[in-house]
C-alpha cells in the first residue's frame, strides 16, 4: 500500500495505566463473557476447571443437537490436555452446527481445536469445512497433524446468536474436540471490513514457553521467537503497566535487541498470496534501565515503506502500535524493520508482535426476524429435521428442507418466502409465529394433524398467495378476512369439521360420506368476474354468429 508521509498510514498509539491491567484481571478471574465447551462430553457431566490452565470447561450437550462422542486412543492421551481428549464426530448429515448465545456487536476470540488421535481406528485423518455462519471460515485437513490444529478468528458478532458449522465435503466425518470463545474490548483488533483470521502471535524471547490463560486475561496464545546469532535478549522483574490490548506481563518482560548497537531489527514472513491483506500489531515496552544519557529511538519500516519515522518505547508501560487500514506486500513476502535514528545511542528492541490475515465474509445471515420466527415454529412443533441447523436461508447448498427463501443478493439479508411443512406429523394449532414471516408468500401445512380454528392473522400476511391446510383437523368458522383476501389461493380440503360460509366453500361427500371442503380463492372478486366475463362471452358469441352469416371470406382462430 502506496503512503507518502508517516502521519497519512494513520498509525494508532494506545497506552492504558495499571489499574486498566488490574481491572482485566479480575474479570479474568471469574472468565466472564468466556465460553468453553469440551465437545463430546456426556450431557450429565459437570464442569470442571482444566488442570493446565484453570479454564472452566462444560459440556457440549444443548449447544449442539447432533452427533455422536468418541476419545483419542490411549497413545496420544499423554500428549494433550485434557478438553482435548473427547470429541464430537457427526455421521449424520451434510452441515452441523453450535448455536451460541452471544453478545451482539462484540468482538470475539474464537477458537477451534482439532485432534484426531485414531479415535476411530481407521488411520484416516478427516478433511471438512469449517463454516462462521452462512461463510466459510477454512478447510480443516488434519492430514500430518499428529499435533492437532487449533483455528482461531477474532469476528465482530452481528446478532446475539453465532453459529459455528461443520460440512462434510468428502468421504471422511468431521470432528472436534474443542470450541471457545472470549469476548475482547471492542476498542481493540477492529478492521474496516472482515474479520481477522490467525496468522502468527510470537513474543521474542529464548525462555521456550508457551503463553496463554491465566497469564493472559484473553486467552490469546503467544510463542517464543527468538535468532541467537542475530538478537540478545532484555529481561525485567519490574511490573509493566498494561495498555487496551493487554499483552501478559510475561509477554511484555522480555525483549529482542540486535547484538550491534548499529544493527538493524528486522523479521520477515511469507504470506498465502500476494494478494493478502493482514493487520500488524506491534507491542513495545522499554524494560531496560536507561542511564541519563542513553536514547532509544528508531524508525518502524515495512518492505521498505516507512511507517514510524521516530519512535522511542514507553519506560515498563506498553504502547500498542498498528495500521487502522489492512496491508499488502507485494511479492508475498514481508520484511518488517527497526533502524536506530542518528541521535539513538541504544538499538532498537521488540517484545511481541502479531499477524491476522483479513477473511471477508460477503454472505449476509437470513433476517434476524426470521431466522427468530422460525426457530420457534421449530421450537413449538418440535422439529427435529437434520438440515435445520445453521443459517436456515444460506448458503444456498444448505437451504433448510421446506424453506425457499429470496437471496438473490448477498449483500442483502436473506428472507423466508415459503414455507413447507407438509406431512411433518405436526400437532397441536397453527404456530402464531407464522404471521412473524412478513415476506411469505407459499404456506403448506398439509397432511399433519393440526387442530383448532383457522387463524385471522394469516390474512395480515400481505405477501401470502398460496395456503394449503388440506388434510388436517381444523375446525371452527374460516375467517372472512382470509376468504375475501384478493389472489390467495386457499385449499382446506380434508377439514372435515371446518365451517364455511354459504356460497363460498364447495361440500362434496368423500368417501363413507365424509364432507371435503374446498375453498378456491379469491371468491367475492372472482363470482363477480366470472358473472361479468360470462355476459361478455354470451354477447361475442351472439355477434360472431350474425357477423359469419354476413362475411364468407374471413377466418379467426382460437
Amino acid at each position: 500500500m502506496e503512503y507518502d508521509h508517516p502521519q497519512a498510514i494513520r498509525l494508532c498509539a494506545l497506552i492504558f495505566v495499571t489499574f486498566y491491567a488490574l481491572l482485566h484481571l479480575v474479570e479474568a478471574q471469574d472468565q466472564k463473557g468466556f465460553i468453553s465447551l469440551d465437545c463430546g462430553s456426556l450431557p450429565n457431566e459437570p464442569p470442571y476447571n482444566d488442570p493446565s490452565t484453570g479454564l472452566a470447561y462444560s459440556t457440549d450437550d444443548g449447544f449442539v443437537h447432533s452427533g455422536k462422542t468418541g476419545r483419542i486412543q490411549k497413545e496420544f492421551e499423554s500428549i494433550f490436555s485434557k478438553p482435548s481428549l473427547k470429541l464430537r464426530y457427526f455421521p449424520d448429515g451434510v452441515r452441523n452446527c453450535y448455536t451460541l448465545n452471544v453478545t451482539q456487536d462484540t468482538n470475539y476470540l474464537i477458537k477451534a481445536v482439532f485432534v484426531y488421535g485414531n479415535y476411530d481406528g481407521l488411520n484416516n485423518p478427516p478433511s471438512f469445512d469449517l463454516y462462521l455462519g452462512p461463510n466459510l471460515w477454512v478447510t480443516v485437513d488434519m492430514n500430518g497433524r499428529t499435533n492437532g490444529t487449533i483455528q482461531e478468528i477474532i469476528h465482530k458478532t452481528l446478532s446475539n446468536s453465532l453459529q459455528v458449522c461443520l460440512v462434510k465435503t468428502g468421504t471422511s466425518l468431521p470432528m472436534i474436540n474443542t470450541l471457545e470463545l472470549r469476548p475482547l474490548k471492542n476498542n481493540t483488533y477492529n478492521t474496516q471490513s472482515g474479520s481477522l483470521k490467525y496468522f502468527f502471535r510470537y513474543y521474542f524471547s529464548g525462555s521456550g514457553q508457551n503463553i496463554r490463560y491465566p497469564d493472559d486475561v484473553y486467552d490469546r496464545k503467544w510463542y517464543p521467537f527468538f535468532d541467537a546469532k542475530e538478537w540478545t535478549e532484555l529481561t525485567t522483574n519490574l511490573n509493566i503497566n498494561s495498555s487496551g490490548y493487554a499483552p501478559p506481563q510475561v509477554v511484555m518482560a522480555s525483549a529482542s535487541t540486535p547484538i550491534s548497537t548499529f544493527a538493524t531489527w528486522n523479521f520477515s514472513w511469507l504470506l498465502p498470496s500476494t494478494t493478502t491483506q493482514f493487520y500488524m500489531y506491534m507491542h513495545f515496552a522499554e524494560i531496560q534501565t536507561l542511564r541519563s544519557l542513553d536514547t532509544r529511538e528508531f524508525k518502524v519500516t515495512l518492505n521498505g515503506k516507512l511507517a514510524y519515522e521516530r519512535y522511542s518505547p514507553k519506560t515498563l508501560a506498553t504502547e500498542t502500535i498498528f495500521y487502522s487500514t489492512p496491508q499488502q506486500c507485494e511479492d508475498g513476502t514481508c520484511l518488517l524493520e527497526l533502524t536506530k535514528t542518528p541521535k539513538s545511542t541504544l538499538p532498537p528492541l521488540m517484545n511481541a508482535l502479531e499477524v491476522f490475515t483479513v477473511i471477508d465474509f460477503p454472505q449476509m445471515e437470513t433476517n434476524l426476524d426470521d431466522v427468530v420466527a422460525i426457530k420457534s415454529i421449530q421450537n413449538t412443533y418440535g422439529l427435529s429435521k437434520i438440515s435445520w441447523q445453521g443459517d436456515p436461508c444460506v448458503p444456498k447448498q444448505f437451504l433448510w428442507d421446506g424453506l425457499n427463501c429470496n437471496n438473490l443478493d448477498i449483500s442483502m439479508p436473506p428472507v423466508v418466502t415459503s414455507l413447507n411443512l407438509s406431512s411433518s406429523n405436526l400437532t397441536g394449532i397453527i404456530a402464531h409465529d407464522i404471521q412473524n414471516l412478513t415476506h411469505l408468500q407459499e404456506l403448506d401445512l398439509s397432511n399433519n394433524n393440526l387442530t383448532g380454528e383457522v387463524p385471522e392473522f394469516l390474512a395480515g400476511i400481505k405477501s401470502l398467495l398460496v395456503i394449503n391446510l388440506s388434510g388436517n383437523n381444523l375446525n371452527g368458522s374460516v375467517p372472512q378476512t382470509l376468504l375475501q383476501k384478493k389472489g390467495l389461493k386457499l385449499n382446506l380440503e380434508g377439514n372435515t369439521n371446518l365451517i364455511c360460509p354459504d356460497g363460498l366453500c364447495v361440500n362434496k361427500a368423500g368417501n363413507g360420506g365424509a364432507k371435503k371442503t374446498n375453498v378456491v380463492i379469491p371468491v367475492v372478486a372472482s363470482v363477480a368476474f366470472v358473472v361479468v366475463l360470462g355476459s361478455a362471452l354470451a354477447f361475442f358469441f351472439v355477434f360472431r354468429k350474425k357477423k359469419t352469416s354476413n362475411s364468407q371470406g374471413m377466418h379467426k382462430k382460437f
